[in-house]
């Protein structure tokens, strides 16, 4: 899920927007640097490195290109950094958030967050999008596709006045907009669902096994079978499956951190061959929000993308 959007509550739990200021930029002196870290060699390459805008949330294309938010909308640039990103002109939405899945039945289609708290249908070409979701009131924030293409896994929010995560569920919702159904219903904070390949669980890190520690957990999508995967001090958040199925990223906050905040010293964290007690280290730098909120995996598993935002004065 996204932070990027200035809302306040209302009466009935709702949340408005103040789109002016929704996007999220550097802050003086810091740099953004989009990462692909290459698990053969177990070494980060940058790929873009800018101060000028604040990119997030990698996704990886089946024809090596990653996508992008900034400023409120979508980019593209090669995986390989051979170009600078380009944006992606899409119609009907107000501005977008981080949260983005690609669909993995057709290479054209993405589907989106916006500010408005809605799920939307988009092309990867741009031109005019379709909206998904229908319910208002709950904030809608994407973060799964099942391998079928059919169905989307989202966290569903509904603030109570300040506490956003008051009641974070997770939901999957039909991609024509029908058959919204809740997959987790416990009040601890839930967020960054995702299918596996299999489609047969959704994996997503939840603070219900202890309030204010997400940790790492895979269900059922019919809301059965809950396992715990990681046990640890840090907060876990972000789990990300290999499209070949053999290996997981996820992010590592310190301990004691509230959320997914921005601008923390965080870590990346591999999970090799499903063993998610020993996921070991593999980067640590400034991060958090934007570093790697959707899935990034490159098609063929070798790699995955990410970003990091190192300030004045700050090694990698």
């Amino acid at each position: 899920m996204t932070g990027d959007a200035a809302a306040e509550g209302t009466a009935e739990g709702t949340a408005t927007v103040d789109t002016s200021t929704a996007y999220r930029e550097l802050l003086p002196g810091q740099t953004c640097r989009i990462v692909v870290f290459d698990c053969a060699r177990g070494a980060g390459r940058t790929v873009f490195e800018t101060t000028e805008t604040l990119f997030e949330a990698p996704n990886w294309t089946r024809d090596g290109r990653l996508i992008v938010n900034g400023r409120g909308r979508l980019w593209s640039l090669p995986a390989d950094g051979s170009a600078p990103p380009d944006p992606i002109i899409i119609d009907g939405v107000p501005e977008l958030n981080n949260d983005h899945v690609l669909s993995p039945t057709d290479d054209g289609t993405i589907f989106v967050s916006a500010n408005d708290f809605h799920l939307y249908e988009a092309s990867l070409a741009g031109g005019t999008a379709r909206r998904i979701t229908r319910e208002q009131g709950p904030l809608h924030f994407l973060h799964g596709v099942s391998p079928d293409g059919s169905t989307l896994a989202y966290v569903r929010l509904e603030p109570d006045g300040d506490d956003w995560y008051a009641r974070a569920t997770i939901h999957t919702v039909a991609v024509d907009g029908t058959g919204d159904r809740a997959v987790t219903t416990h009040p601890g904070p839930a967020d960054g669902c995702e299918y596996d390949t299999t489609g047969r669980w959704i994996y997503f890190n939840t603070e219900q096994f202890e309030r204010g520690r997400a940790q790492i957990a895979r269900i059922r999508p019919d809301g059965t079978g809950l396992e715990q995967l990681t046990f640890d001090e840090r907060v876990n958040w972000f789990p990300h499956l290999a499209p070949t199925h053999d290996s997981a990223v996820y992010l590592s906050f310190p301990e004691g951190t509230e959320g997914h905040p921005a601008d923390r010293p965080v870590r990346l964290m591999l999970v090799d061959g499903g063993d998610w007690p020993n996921a070991r280290t593999v980067a640590e730098f400034n991060g958090g929000q934007g570093t790697i909120n959707v899935n990034s995996w490159a098609p063929d598993g070798s790699a995955f993308a990410y970003v990091e935002y190192p300030t004045e004065g700050a090694g990698r």
